[in-house]
C-alpha cells in the first residue's frame, strides 16, 4: 500500500530541523507523530494551559492537512511529565477539541520529553471517514 507523507506548511521547519514527518497516511489511516505545545518558531510555551492548547492546535493542523478532524481520531496516546500535577488542565484542553467518548486514550507518565519545559506530548491514529 502506498504511503503519503503529510507535512503542513506551518511545520516545514520541524521537518528541516528534526528530519521526521508530522504524519504518514497509509490508505485511510493517518499516523500522527507526537505533537507538543510550542510556537511556530519552535519555542516551548511555558504556561501549562497555553502549552496544552497549542499542542491541540498543532495536532489540528496536522489532521487538517490529512483531510481529517478530531472526530476521525480512533486512538490517542499522551505522554506526561508530572502527570498528576497537570492532568486536570490537560484534560480541559483536550475536551475543548476532542469529541467525548469516541476514541481510545492511553496516558503515560514520563520523566522528561524531547525539550526542557515540555509537559506533554500527544500522538494519535485517525481513520478518514
Amino acid at each position: 500500500m502506498d504511503r503519503e507523507v503529510i507535512i503542513p506548511e506551518e511545520m516545514r521547519e520541524i521537518v528541516a530541523r528534526a528530519g521526521y514527518a508530522p504524519a504518514v497516511k497509509v490508505g485511510d489511516t493517518i499516523y500522527v507523530v507526537g505533537q507538543v505545545g510550542r510556537t511556530r518558531d519552535l519555542q516551548v510555551i511555558e504556561d501549562p494551559r497555553e502549552q496544552f492548547r497549542a499542542m491541540q492546535e498543532n495536532l489540528r493542523i496536522v489532521l487538517e492537512a490529512a483531510d481529517c478532524t478530531f472526530e476521525d481520531v480512533v486512538e490517542m496516546t499522551s505522554y506526561h511529565v508530572e502527570m498528576s500535577k497537570h492532568m486536570d488542565i490537560f484534560r480541559t484542553a483536550k475536551n475543548e477539541v476532542f469529541p467525548k467518548g469516541t476514541y481510545a486514550w492511553t496516558r503515560i507518565g514520563v520523566s522528561e520529553l524531547a525539550h526542557p519545559g515540555l509537559l506533554a506530548e500527544v500522538k494519535c491514529v485517525a481513520v478518514k471517514r
